[in-house]
């Protein structure tokens, strides 16, 4: 599956196979995942399920077949994934690892409508318990888009905020989860009566939290279903807060489930997330945020000590003043095979790293350690193998790795990589000597910023005479980072090899640095951070000898973009000769076009009616008569965060001015986007190189 060039370009990195995580089987020797590879010959993607032996590395193909999604481990040699249907219904497959095997394939049961988010849990009596999340109709049943009867008028009415979500007008159609009985006879599984029960019918709450949620927001045992959800009594477009319930359930073949219980943390009101139960069903781990209307609060990190008391709740490194001793973002949680250590992931100057403690929150009077993992971010893990070797499963990716997956041991504190996509990025041409960073005094004085550098594979050291222009890439969030990892979107690779060198900074308002920093771009959205991106190209300039800086770039999306129109009026616009704004924000004032309002009250520090010159002090249409600098204007029209619009006025602007500058529009594509990477990669160079503004260094 391995793609070899000579030179990292747009196209081998989107042509390149991309991996998902590896999910090893209960005794540790296979681990399963999918294989995902677009051809530029054919224009089309194939997707194939394939299982990797752990020992050896070697990797067999299971699966090349359209229309198969959500592979999981039933046993050893089985796996059960979902195959959809032209009418909507998607049918349950089991297939055999073992190619000797009688049947290698069989049907255990068909669902009426599409599912997703797929987890099975192996019962005490030998059955496996199932659970997905599906959309439901208003009446509690499955939702089928195919079967539904098609309206004679496309005429949409609300009466409440929150009209639309991300890319999609919202309906009365909402997210559920359901669940269900695998039965295991005569070698075969089997769905009990085919059927799926829906554990929230009744109850106004959704689950798994939209856009965004999955499987992460959900969890079974023996004891029954643990699951996030907003709460229906506050407005979605105005709080953040979603609860922790928790289902009881005596047999996942109940046909009536009880009501959830609310899981209670008092002063805690944000959001709730990764519910994990440990593997004797009776505690859960999960993460939950103080404040209601942050969405990048702290989460802490929290158990229930018995699920069957889910007002008691305790948290992680509690501290007197509310603020937590763990100054650092909990996410994903695993629990070791007794039940004694919690493994959490949590970012750290730029990597996601796996931290372990104790379970119970009395004994963790230490702040958790990372456990040694491979250079790079951990994207997923999972215990590996009996009880006994205490070893994770990890998959990780970096600047240079598109997939990587190793086994750690904790005890030893040691990590083995056993299978590379890239070969440690050999295959694409790149290497960790290409990797840097750089550190420097923020604006504020009191603090540091930090920054990944990314030089180009031909860089010699040694030739001084050589310069190279630089290329500033500005993360969106705000509260977000650049970290050591693989990205289709935005790679700094594929811009380093174009012939720049390329510098990603974590200005104020990044996370992985401690939430002072995070949370100093409240109500300063063109203060610190714009000047801390100031000293950053002055340090390069003065630090950095092989970088020129009156040849220079700069690129941003999302608040990036923000920041981009920002720089466009002010100084440091004049030190870049061009510019690139994706999904963008032209006007502060437009903030409330968005759908999640609480982003805006928060940032803003209150409503555009309330503090009208919090939005006006960092609006960058304030300062249009300053644009001077040639841009390249990018927008989605799907993108309901920050609409259409916002790229339009920006580029109307360039355009009244004449300023050097282009518009590339995406109509069916989001704030994310799922589709363009392609044309976008090859249109920034275009645009850089084309621009006669810049001349790149290769």
């Amino acid at each position: 599956m391995t793609l070899t060039a000579t030179k990292f370009t747009p196209e081998v990195m989107l042509s390149a196979p991309r991996r998902s995580a590896g999910i090893p089987n209960p005794s540790g020797k296979l681990a399963l995942y999918t294989v995902s590879t677009y051809s530029f010959t054919n224009h089309k993607k194939t997707v194939q399920i394939k299982v990797l032996n752990i020992e050896s590395g070697d990797s067999v193909l299971l699966v090349d077949e359209p229309g198969w999604s959500e592979p999981v481990w039933l046993s050893d040699e089985e796996v059960l994934y979902l195959k959809s249907r032209d009418n909507g219904c998607t049918t349950l497959v089991v297939r055999h690892v073992n190619s000797s095997a009688v049947e290698l394939s069989y049907e255990a049961g068909s669902i009426t409508a599409p599912i997703s988010n797929v987890k099975v849990k192996k019962l005490s009596d030998g059955t496996v318990a199932f659970a997905c999340s599906a959309l439901t109709a208003p009446d509690g049943q499955l939702f089928n888009p195919e079967t539904e009867k098609k309206p004679h008028s496309s005429a949409k009415v609300y009466t409440t905020l929150f009209v639309r979500h991300w890319d999609a007008w919202n309906s009365e159609n909402y997210s559920s989860l359901f669940y269900g009985v695998l039965d295991h006879s005569h070698g075969k599984y089997s769905l009990r009566g085919n059927a799926l029960t829906n554990a929230l019918a009744g109850t106004r709450l959704s689950s798994p939290v939209p856009p965004f949620g999955g499987a992460g927001d959900f969890d079974l045992s023996e004891s029954g279903l643990v699951f996030v959800a907003k709460d229906p009594e506050l407005d979605l477009a105005l709080y953040t807060k979603t609860d922790l319930y928790f289902t009881p359930l005596k047999s996942f073949a109940e046909s009536k489930p009880p009501s959830p219980q609310l899981v209670k943390t008092p002063g805690l009101e944000g959001y709730s997330n990764s519910p994990v139960f440990s593997h004797c069903g009776k505690r859960v781990a999960f993460t939950r945020m103080r404040s209601r209307q942050y969405e990048s609060d702290k989460p802490r990190l929290m158990l229930v000590p018995d699920i069957h008391s889910p007002d008691k709740t305790q948290e992680f490194y509690a501290t007197s003043d509310g603020a937590g001793g763990w100054d650092s973002r909990p996410d994903s949680i695993l629990w070791s095979r007794d039940d004694t250590t919690l493994y959490v992931t949590a970012e750290s100057h730029a990597r996601t790293l796996i931290f372990q403690l104790p379970s119970t929150p009395s004994k963790a009077t230490s702040l958790p350690t990372p456990i040694e993992t491979p250079e790079g971010n951990v994207s997923s893990f999972h215990l590996l193998g009996s009880a006994e070797t205490g070893h994770l499963f990890v998959s990780s990716t970096s600047l240079i790795d598109n997939s990587c997956y190793s086994v750690a041991n904790p005890s030893s504190n040691s990590c083995k990589v056993i299978s590379s996509a890239s070969k440690q990025g050999k295959s694409f041409g790149l290497s960790r000597a290409s990797i840097d960073s750089i550190t420097f005094r923020g604006a504020g004085g009191d603090y540091d910023v930090h920054a990944l550098v990314v030089r180009p594979s031909s860089f010699n050291k040694a030739d001084t005479k050589k310069k190279y222009p630089l290329c500033m890439l500005i993360h969106g969030g705000p509260q977000g980072a650049w970290q050591d990892s693989w990205s289709t979107r935005w790679n700094p690779a594929v811009f380093a090899e174009q012939g720049y060198v390329v510098v990603c900074p974590n200005p104020t308002g990044s996370t992985g640095y401690g939430m002072a920093l995070e949370d100093g771009i409240t109500g300063d959205w063109g203060g610190r951070p714009y000047n801390d991106l100031v000293r950053c190209y002055e340090w390069v300039v003065e630090h950095m000898p092989e970088v020129d800086g009156s040849r220079a770039v700069a690129l941003g999306a999302s608040y990036g973009g923000y920041m981009i129109n920002w720089i466009q009026g002010h100084p440091l616009g004049r030190k870049f000769k061009a510019l690139v704004c994706h999904d963008g924000v032209f006007s502060t004032l437009n903030q409330w076009c968005t759908e999640e309002l609480f982003f805006p009250v928060h940032d803003f520090e209150g409503t555009l009616y309330d503090n009208r010159p919090a939005y006006e002090k960092w609006d960058p249409a304030r300062f249009v008569g300053d644009w001077a600098t040639p841009q390249l204007v990018v927008h989605s029209e799907l993108d309901y965060r920050l609409p259409i619009t916002e790229g339009l006025a920006a580029f109307n602007v360039l355009q009244a001015r004449k300023v050097p500058s282009k518009l590339l529009v995406f109509p069916d594509e989001n704030h994310v986007r799922r589709n363009m990477k392609y044309t976008l990669s090859l249109f920034f160079m275009s645009w850089l190189k084309m621009s006669g503004r810049i001349c790149v260094g290769f």
